[in-house]
């Protein structure tokens, strides 16, 4: 999980979305106007996870209260990152077992497909195709026809650069069929294909991702897993996505939206070592968006993302500090904070502010700490300036941040450009549409976060090749 590589490192995602109308284990999954989406019911808690393991075996420790009683006690995903064709159905089966005993639904996180990560610090999966198929056989046999939500293969869709175009034609028929396989062996089963995230693919393109890998028979999408941008940006994304699939003819699509980290900061991709971030909503199916399904923790808050610590293991010192300040879970049942109501069909309408506050990583996350202390605001022409920050850089590249602010009047649109140093090239650009004329570089504003209001503002980043100066930016609108 490159994430962007961003490092989900095992981080996974779940998903699920309902839309039929069942009944199992407790767990109602509905198709009429919901407040929640189209699933209600109780998300199940693991009680064997890292986060509950090492509350039981440190009862002493001055940091055990806050992460048992914010972390220990919440639903969060259960990842299925190492291939095993001869366990898989028994793991599935008794996981998804002990939920429905306990009249919950659970969430799976399905983290196997063949070049995983591009072969970055999450690399693995299924040595191929063909085997992986076979897995996605076990995996569902263990199912049974009982709730579950899935989370099917987080970056497999958003994070595209190591395959050819076969290659890319390959997986998409991969994930296609495995939601068709899932669905036909459970009918309980809610499926959530990769929707990346805010910060990184247009809606449009990765609506078309979505639906070129089969979204149509599946329950939706999910994004932001294991990064940091806030819920109402995700919420918007979120619209975009779901307005272009209908206009791609795939309607009837939910969002899921992973909150176990977007709390607090945004910024560079990896978390360990940085004491900014905070959980964000608890989990809950009660999301008062009948465009979201559910708020999950496919990322669950403490486990590592690799570049400080082993990826995936549980580190209480980072658990803490995403909880130390955070409030305490509602009594009864979690629930999230108000987001904007979307009981209508969506529509491509951007977000006008608070805009996405983090950056995918490349695909070789470096792992030098980007510098504490941003480059100024450079004003711009027109009615908008542009602000730049170097948020990493190792040995011959960097990635950097650009905030977009309107001026004292909203704009609608906007236009940076820089001149590149001696020797520098840019090798990926997110959340703006890049032109590059010799050394000269113009960025311009997606369909989704080109309109601010005044004083609002948005960001895009890069990741370029050459040393990281500091450029000097202008930035206009229409």
């Amino acid at each position: 999980m490159s994430q962007h590589i961003r490092r989900h490192r095992r981080t996974a995602a779940v998903a699920a979305a309902a839309v039929g109308c069942t009944v199992l284990a407790g767990a109602w999954f509905s198709t009429g106007p919901a407040s929640a989406g189209a699933i209600t019911g109780s998300l199940y808690r693991d009680p064997n996870s890292q986060a509950a393991r090492w509350v039981a075996a440190n009862p002493s420790d001055s940091r055990m209260p806050v992460i048992r009683d914010k972390i220990a006690s919440q639903p969060a995903a259960h990842w299925l990152s190492s291939f095993n064709l001869t366990t898989v159905q028994s793991e599935v089966s008794t996981f998804v077992g002990a939920a429905a005993s306990a009249n919950q639904i659970p969430v799976l996180s399905v983290y196997e497909i063949t070049n995983r990560d591009c072969g970055g610090a999450s690399a693995g999966g299924a040595p191929s195709l063909a085997q992986y198929q076979t897995w996605i056989n076990s995996f569902s046999a263990g199912l049974g026809n009982r709730p579950v939500i899935v989370i099917l293969e987080t970056d497999a869709l958003a994070l595209q650069t190591c395959l050819s175009a076969s290659d890319v034609t390959a997986r998409d028929q991969a994930l296609a069929t495995a939601v068709q396989t899932i669905k036909a062996a459970d009918s309980g089963a809610r499926v959530y294909l990769d929707g990346g995230h805010s910060a990184w693919n247009s809606a449009s393109d990765q609506a078309n991702r979505l639906k070129a890998a089969g979204v149509q028979y599946a329950d939706g999408f999910f994004t932001n897993v294991s990064n940091f941008n806030s819920t109402a940006n995700e919420a918007a994304y979120g619209r975009s996505i779901i307005s272009a699939l209908n206009g791609l003819g795939t309607s009837g699509k939910h969002q899921i939206i992973d909150t176990s980290r977007n709390g607090g900061a945004g910024g560079d991709w990896c978390a360990d070592d940085n004491t900014d971030r905070r959980i964000g909503a608890y989990p809950t199916t009660n999301t008062g968006d009948a465009n979201i399904d559910a708020y999950l923790w496919v990322k669950p808050p403490g486990e590592a993302d690799g570049c400080s610590y082993t990826a995936g293991s549980f580190q209480p010192n980072l658990a803490y500090s995403l909880a130390s300040s955070a409030p305490y879970p509602p009594t009864e049942s979690p629930t999230a904070p108000p987001t904007t109501p979307s009981t209508t069909p969506p529509t491509s309408t951007p977000p006008t502010s608070n805009p996405p506050t983090s950056n995918p990583p490349t695909s070789n996350p470096p792992t030098s700490a980007p510098p504490t202390t941003p480059p100024p605001t450079t004003p711009a022409g027109g009615a908008c300036t542009a602000a730049y920050q170097t948020t990493n850089s190792w040995p011959g590249g960097f990635q950097a941040q650009v905030t977009v602010t309107a001026g004292r009047a909203a704009i609608n649109g906007w236009t940076v450009r820089w001149t590149l140093a001696s020797g520098q090239s840019i090798s990926q650009l997110w959340n703006g549409t890049l032109s590059v004329s010799g050394s000269s570089v113009t960025v311009k504003n997606l369909s989704y976060n080109g309109s601010l209001a005044a004083g609002g503002s948005t960001q895009f980043g890069f990741t370029g090749t050459g040393s990281a100066a500091t450029p000097a930016l202008t930035c206009t609108s229409p």
